[in-house]
């Protein structure tokens, strides 16, 4: 039995590696992650998790493991940026708000496939333009969904979380560990 990672995000397997997991493989899937019209964020974010771990391809005793995180400000979907343009635009109508991130996790064993899905309220505080233009300027926001991480230095920007700290950084800890034990790749 092999653990694949079934993404190329290093902060996931940094993740992985405060609980002692090291994959044996990393396959980044290549779907289309385009959210279907008037999908809501959690279903759409659970519908890219399994498409992502269905999509893997891994030997039938493989272990296989995917994620996918979403920030969402109400029935908003805020992927990852495709320039500055659009992350300046995403933090904007983030900050000074509540708003959610969505971490949901699928792990396929053979043919079968445990899932779960993580919600984190977070609030960003009302970015100066100087501290707004100073993020953008260090290319942070590239790559990340809702184009902030909470893990680099837009944690300056969040003073309050309510949920999970690594689902917001992209991966549940606690919970993933849960799924991989009952998929029998850790004790």
């Amino acid at each position: 039995m092999r653990l694949v990672l079934g993404s190329g995000s290093p902060r996931r397997l940094e993740l992985l590696a405060q609980i002692g997991v090291v994959p044996d493989a990393v396959r980044p899937p290549d779907i289309d992650e385009t959210p279907s019209p008037g999908e809501l964020p959690r279903p759409y974010c659970e519908r890219m998790a399994l498409e992502k771990v269905e999509a893997v391809k891994a030997d039938p005793e493989d272990i296989v493991l995917c994620a996918d995180t979403t920030v969402a400000l109400g029935r908003r979907i805020f992927g990852k940026p495709a320039d500055a343009a659009e992350a300046a635009e995403f933090l904007i109508r983030l900050m000074g708000r509540r708003h959610n991130v969505i971490t949901a996790v699928a792990v396929r064993s053979s043919d079968r496939i445990w899932q779960k899905s993580v919600v984190t309220a977070v609030k960003m505080k009302r970015l100066s333009d100087i501290e707004l233009n100073g993020y953008l300027d260090s290319d942070d926001w590239q790559g990340k969904a809702g184009g902030y991480a909470i893990q680099g230095p837009a944690g300056a920007f969040i003073p309050w979380i309510s949920g999970s700290f690594t689902g917001v950084v992209g991966l549940p800890v606690a919970e993933t560990a849960n799924l991989l034990r009952a998929a029998g790749a850790i004790r």
